[in-house]
């Protein structure tokens, strides 16, 4: 009996099964994102609904109803205003990408190749950012000064002798609000594409340089191949806030120019709801559009 006991040996206990089955990782997978799908549902997808579905009710001249039809795209498409209004937006969009791109690149090259030390590219690219210490309107405003009939522009010409009169189209025409456009937006394409080039490895440069590439053909065949994604999110940003600003027109044009926001704007102050919610969803179907036909040259998931 002693052997036997001796031989033996102590069962270990096997913890007990827990209560309930374990969540699927798919499952935990939605419930950590349903938080953030909410917010986007209330914030986002239920506004978007609420103004497709009111560009399809009626209007009077003090009251709008519900209803089911399209008087207010037939008139939106049928007005030879809508098109004149939305090429002065493509316009002012397609003026303003191309100088706040040139700008951007050249600030953006110029603080990630040329300035070596770290703490003075922060400090430089802190000082671009110092104009959005103000509102969009106290910078437009500051133009108004400078730009006008009797402002400092027109008075430094004509005691310089260049002009004999002041140069009426410095301010209240497309020069002012382009000009406005540009100061107001090229942050927008120098933060993406400075993010990008600072991404870049120097020893590709250095490659480029020792196979005898020189300055213009490395930045045509390294550099601006890898700054694509930062541009295409900067032409994005500044795009679609350019194609929706309606504020900028209004200052700098001295109402006389309009673009969609103007319209949309002119709309609702006149209670027509049903005719500013169509033009928001024809602009909204534009800009989208416009969205990916750029995606389209640059998968930005895929490069970033």
């Amino acid at each position: 009996m002693s052997d036997l006991a001796g031989d033996v040996q102590p069962v270990e206990k096997r913890p007990a099964k827990r209560a309930g089955r374990r969540l699927g990782p798919d499952v935990l997978g939605w419930l950590q994102a349903a938080p953030l799908t909410l917010v986007l549902v209330c914030f986002l997808l239920a506004p978007i609904a609420m103004i497709v579905a009111v560009s399809f009710w009626g209007a009077t001249e003090f009251s709008i109803y519900p209803a089911f039809q399209f008087d207010n795209y037939a008139f939106l498409f049928g007005s030879d205003v809508t098109y004149r209004v939305f090429f002065a937006t493509f316009k002012y969009a397609l003026i303003t990408w191309a100088f706040t791109l040139a700008i951007g690149f050249t600030v953006a090259y110029f603080l990630a190749f040329h300035v070596r030390s770290q703490p003075i590219q922060i400090a430089l690219f802190l000082l671009c950012t110092i104009p959005f210490w103000t509102s969009n309107i106290i910078r437009m405003i500051s133009w108004i000064p400078f730009l006008g009939r009797n402002g400092i522009a027109n008075s430094a010409l004509i005691s310089w002798g260049v002009i004999d009169e002041p140069l009426e189209w410095l301010l209240y025409s497309d020069f002012s609000v382009i000009l406005a456009f540009v100061h107001l937006y090229t942050l927008f394409m120098v933060v993406p594409i400075f993010n990008t080039m600072m991404r870049i490895d120097k020893s590709l440069l250095e490659a480029a340089r020792d196979n005898g590439a020189s300055g213009f053909q490395t930045l045509l065949h390294v550099i601006l191949p890898l700054t694509k994604p930062g541009i295409m999110i900067g032409t994005i940003f500044v795009v679609t806030l350019v194609m929706g600003d309606f504020i900028t027109v209004r200052f700098m044009s001295g109402s006389q120019r309009a673009n969609v926001g103007r319209l949309i704007s002119n709309d609702i102050s006149l209670l027509q709801y049903p005719s500013a919610a169509a033009t928001a969803v024809v602009l909204l179907c534009t800009v989208l559009l416009v969205i990916g036909i750029l995606l389209r040259f640059v998968n930005i998931r895929k490069e970033l």
